[in-house]
């Protein structure tokens, strides 16, 4: 492998990395705009007994961590930066340590299964970060 062929494995961490900024910036959006969470038909009642009154930071830590954070992720890879292997697996770790985070204040909400789907994207992103064939990659950067 040359230095300049990308394994598949970056190919798939680049989708899932780009599939979370995205979404992380729409739900985001979505929760600032609408601090109730009505307009994303989340019930305010999921807040009881935590620290918010309404989804306004949530949104905002959303918004930031887990919408910008990953479109930063996704430039550093494609650049092949120097940090980009360890933004990456701090994305991952975040996305997971903010649904567990979420299922201790909240609970589990199957329906819509949507800790299940960001859960995964996160393990998802752990692992390919794993791989021998991406952390070589990544190694050589800029």
């Amino acid at each position: 492998m040359t230095n300049k062929t990308r394994p598949i494995p970056i190919y798939i961490l680049l989708a899932f990395i780009l599939f979370q900024g995205i979404s992380g910036i729409a739900g985001g959006t979505g929760l600032i705009l609408d601090p109730s969470g009505k307009s994303l038909q989340i019930p305010i009642s999921w807040l009881d007994g935590s620290p918010f009154s309404n989804y306004l930071i949530p949104g905002l830590i959303l918004f930031v961590v887990l919408g910008l954070y990953p479109l930063i992720v996704f430039y550093s890879l494609l650049k092949k930066l120097r940090w980009s292997w360890f933004a990456a697996f701090v994305l991952g770790a975040a996305l997971l340590i903010w649904i567990g985070v979420e299922i201790i204040i909240i609970g589990y909400q199957p329906q819509p299964p949507l800790q299940l789907i960001y859960g995964l994207v996160g393990f998802i992103i752990l692992v390919l970060v794993f791989l021998p064939s991406v952390r070589s990659f990544l190694k050589s950067g800029k």
